[in-house]
């Protein structure tokens, strides 16, 4: 009945190509709708009597939670990453980055591709409101030289390479700088290797100068599986709150534009 609502059937033989698109068409409302499903799934009888609909932000984000875990926590696979505590503007580049193409993959495109943009600024300073406390990193299943070599690029870069230490952008505690740069720590060592991969690959973009791509195009695979399974082996620190500012770069450090936040962004929640 989906796949008929989306065309009709009578069309598809003017193309032989259309079967595949009406396919692609059906899967992907099938995954949103399942999205859907389990959002509404979290909210038991007893859950939904002791909370009515109130449409407040923190009810209509729990589309997000669906897969990225209860209050942005993070979702159970590894796949999907935390929300909460990390910078508004970050979110807020990231949801434009969906909805505009520099980053793919089709449900969270769907969700967004509708949505204004002050609608997905909303939706940014909701969860980078939400202060939580994180779990304990999982143990590392490298061998210590790798280890080694994920701590040197972290924390020292590679100048030979012009590769800058990753806190000389994501701060000294690697819990983010304001106001749009993340933190590394407390994300899975699988999510880790598979966004600084798909910078390598081109699947995933930011806006210009894209910083990011620079920096990964020159590692190698071990060097982003090194990093990755480093700081995926980090604990938090006490403070978990994103930086006020980057520290002082140090003597002949390797410095590469990147592109600030929108303007936008960078306005207080009214």
């Amino acid at each position: 009945m989906l796949w008929a609502a989306s065309k009709p059937r009578t069309s598809m033989g003017h193309d032989p190509g259309m079967p595949m698109i009406f396919a692609a068409t059906f899967f992907s409302r099938l995954r949103l709708l399942a999205a859907t499903a389990l959002a509404w799934a979290a909210l038991t009888p007893a859950a939904m009597a002791a909370a009515p609909f109130e449409d407040t932000i923190a009810q209509r984000s729990m589309a997000c939670t669906a897969c990225h875990g209860a209050q942005g926590r993070a979702g159970p696979d590894g796949y999907y990453p935390r929300l909460a505590g990390k910078p508004a503007a970050y979110l807020y580049k990231q949801l434009l980055n969906f909805r505009d193409g520099r980053r793919h993959y089709g449900l969270m495109t769907q969700l967004v591709e509708p949505l204004s943009d002050a609608y997905l600024m909303e939706i940014a300073q909701y969860f980078s409101g939400l202060q939580l406390p994180y779990p304990a990193p999982l143990p590392p299943t490298v061998p210590a030289g790798v280890l080694r070599q994920g701590r040197q690029l972290v924390l020292q870069g590679d100048a030979a390479r012009r590769v800058p230490a990753c806190v000389s952008c994501h701060g000294q505690g690697m819990t983010g700088v304001l106001p749009d740069t993340p933190g590394l720590l407390g994300l899975p060592r699988d999510y880790l290797n598979a966004q600084l991969g798909a910078w390598k690959t081109g699947q995933r973009r930011g806006q210009a100068p894209d910083c990011m791509k620079e920096v990964v195009d020159r590692l190698s695979l071990d060097d982003i599986n090194a990093a990755a399974s480093w700081l995926a082996a980090q604990p938090l620190p006490a403070n978990t709150r994103p930086a006020a500012s980057r520290p002082a770069p140090a003597a002949g450090a390797v410095a590469i534009p990147c592109a600030g936040a929108a303007p936008s962004a960078l306005k207080a929640k009214p």
